[in-house]
């Protein structure tokens, strides 16, 4: 089986022993797929995180597409709150020790 299209690692972190992946997404048959480590002693961070990859994505929308950055960060932030209040799939987590890892 031929490995899943993988981004190429950010190159500040290219030979840094310290550098730690955290988090893993793959689009798979519509929906996502994730592998992650809690990574943090306070979960406010994973909020910091998120931010963080909305204004990459938003940043990158207003380069690659028809929105400006601040139209596209705004979308993400709609339908962020929107899948808070009302979870369309809240998803399974299972532990790494479940899955043969």
């Amino acid at each position: 089986m031929a490995d899943p299209k993988q981004q190429p690692l950010p190159p500040d972190v290219v030979g840094r022993e310290d550098a730690v992946e955290v988090l893993r997404a793959f689009v798979l048959d519509g929906g996502l797929s994730i592998a992650f480590m809690r990574a943090f002693e306070d979960p406010e961070m994973w909020g910091l995180l998120l931010v963080d990859i909305a204004r990459h994505a938003a940043r990158a929308y207003g380069r690659e597409s028809d929105y400006t950055e601040d139209e596209a960060l705004s979308r993400i932030v709609e339908m962020f709150q929107a899948e808070i209040a009302r979870p369309t799939d809240t998803g399974q987590t299972t532990p790494r020790s479940q899955q043969g890892h």
